[in-house]
């Protein structure tokens, strides 16, 4: 751990140097709230959420972007316009839509070299998907390299008017949703080539403060005494995970990545980056402030002076930062005790190792960089899903090379994997599905009767594994790969290419505009695909490094 210790100090101190002159705060302008139908703008725009000024990434100028909001059965067309202009970071881009399930539009996914090529400078791809069985809490990221970590991230709720838990909560409305994200002072095309980095700050709804000794904004939550607030929770991070407590108030979940679980009440929960829980929070103590506390695996933080806090404020309370305390947990979240609600149960007939087909997956971290059984995932430069398009039906036709996992249509498929070195705990994703964890990180035993379904499963640490089960009914290439976007960068994923002979039957006609999104970026110069001189940034700042520039 010395490595990222010390690359993190190296930063915080360039930091220091960097705002020592500043005195004043700069709150983020607030988003608004968009529909299904909708047309967002990706640019660049200078923001200081946690006390430090810079250039950044976003959605309609803000952080995080704009709350997308739909009915169930809604069907989606989300224009993304680029209009990237800074040539320190990515120019191109592209969004995925994560936890929906996109069956039948894999093209809409999102995923830069899996299901498209990304979005050009000046250009736009409209996204046009249903969620005719999808409820509950998601967001949206960038999927090109690690531009997402320079600020391109929002959430997106999907409500149910039928919802079976409606009777439990009276708000849920885009005051309740609650994003942690984690906050960096490089910009990513330099943060990239550390070996080992570590976030400058952590924010809640797109605030935080870095140091205890800048009073930088923080988010409130306001709540009237008496009533029940569905929370939603969404882990944004690039990196770390975080410990989620609201002092002197208990937490029920009720939601997991978009799949309703029975009712489990906690104290405290930890959320890795890409997971969701909604949880019911009764304000039912006296009229005050308390702090809400987001606790990142990052070394020599802490909640002094306000920092990985927000406030949750009772109405008629004094706009005051509270004087709450933090508790030891006793009704600390773990996972196998969540239970799906709805046709619980994994698929297949139980018993480790008797699905269709069983796979194994062993990942390795030697010198930063991430092997799956042996292989490092890297972008190809023709999609995925074009190659299947174009009749490559075999892993051996598939690039990149042993990085391609065929499997057969309609079975039903047990995932172990095992993680050694550092960096971990992992949390894994998998596109295009929700799966059951059969058995979780850290637990020795097995359930196959009523596990958690969910799309973002902790892989634990060394000597741990994690089990899940899902069926391949959704043509198409679907993307495996940690969540944490700095390994994902360094080869930490596989593509599950689901019966691609079957692919071009399954999808909806895919639009003309997808067809030209390849052939306008594979024409751009590299200054117009930005970030041209960030490995020479990066060696200006250590010499711990990647050994050469790879590109996004």
């Amino acid at each position: 751990m010395l490595i990222p210790i010390f690359i993190a100090s190296i930063i915080a101190s360039i930091n220091a140097a960097s705002i020592a002159s500043r005195s004043q705060s700069y709150p983020l302008p607030r988003a608004g709230v968009l529909g299904p139908k909708t047309t967002i703008t990706v640019g660049n725009n200078v923001i200081s959420p946690d006390g430090f000024e810079r250039s950044a990434t976003l959605v309609d100028g803000t952080f995080p972007g704009p709350l997308i909001t739909a009915q169930k059965g809604d069907s989606f067309a989300i224009e993304v316009v680029n209009g990237l202009t800074d040539d320190t970071m990515f120019k191109s881009t592209s969004i995925h839509w994560h936890g929906i399930y996109q069956n039948g539009t894999n093209y809409a996914d999102g995923t830069s070299f899996v299901s498209q090529c990304p979005i050009a400078q000046n250009n736009s791809f409209v996204h046009t998907f249903s969620v005719p069985n999808q409820a509950g809490t998601y967001w949206y990221h960038s999927h090109y390299s690690v531009q997402q970590c320079d600020g391109l991230k929002g959430p997106l709720v999907i409500y149910d008017p039928d919802d079976p838990f409606a009777y439990m909560y009276d708000v849920d409305d885009a005051t309740t949703v609650i994003t942690l994200s984690d906050w960096y002072h490089v910009v990513a095309p330099v943060t990239r080539y550390f070996i080992g980095v570590e976030a400058s700050s952590s924010l809640i709804n797109g605030l935080g403060r870095y140091t205890p000794d800048i009073q930088s904004d923080l988010a409130v939550i306001n709540v009237e005494q008496g009533k029940r607030y569905r929370m939603r929770l969404i882990a944004m991070s690039c990196d770390p995970n975080f410990l989620f407590s609201i002092d002197g108030h208990n937490l029920t979940v009720i939601e997991a990545d978009g799949v309703l679980t029975e009712p489990l009440a906690v104290d405290k929960l930890r959320i890795f980056p890409g997971q969701r829980y909604s949880v019911v929070l009764e304000a039912n103590k006296s009229v005050d402030n308390y702090w809400i506390r987001s606790f990142p695996n990052i070394s020599g933080t802490s909640f002094d002076g306000g920092m990985n806090s927000a406030i949750l404020r009772y109405n008629g309370a004094q706009q005051v930062d509270p004087t709450t305390n933090d508790t030891i947990a006793k009704m600390a979240l773990e996972e196998w005790n969540l239970h799906t609600l709805i046709n619980p149960g994994a698929p297949g007939i139980p018993g480790y190792g008797n699905a269709d087909i069983n796979l194994n997956l062993n990942v390795t971290n030697p010198n930063g960089t991430f092997y799956v059984n042996n292989v490092s995932f890297k972008s190809p430069t023709v999609p995925v899903l074009l190659q299947i398009l174009s009749g490559a039906q075999d892993a051996s036709q598939l690039l990149p090379n042993e990085s391609i996992i065929v499997l057969e249509a309609n079975k039903v498929v047990e995932l172990t994997m095992s993680t050694g070195g550092l960096g971990g705990p992992h949390p894994i994703h998998l596109h295009g599905h929700a799966f059951d964890v059969v058995q979780s990180a850290g637990n020795s035993t097995f359930n196959y009767v009523n596990p958690v379904r969910r799309d973002v499963v902790n892989a634990g640490g060394i000597g741990q594994q994690m089990v899940i089960r899902w069926i391949t009914d959704n043509s198409g290439p679907w993307f495996l790969h940690c969540h944490i976007d700095w390994h994902l960068d360094a080869g930490f994923a596989v593509v599950m290419a689901e019966s691609p002979s079957d692919t071009l039957a399954h999808l909806n006609p895919v639009p003309t505009d997808w067809d030209q999104l390849c052939p306008i970026f594979d024409s751009l110069s590299p200054s117009q695909l930005g970030a041209l001189d960030a490995y020479e940034q990066a060696e200006s700042i250590t010499p711990i490094l990647f050994p050469q520039p790879h590109i996004p």
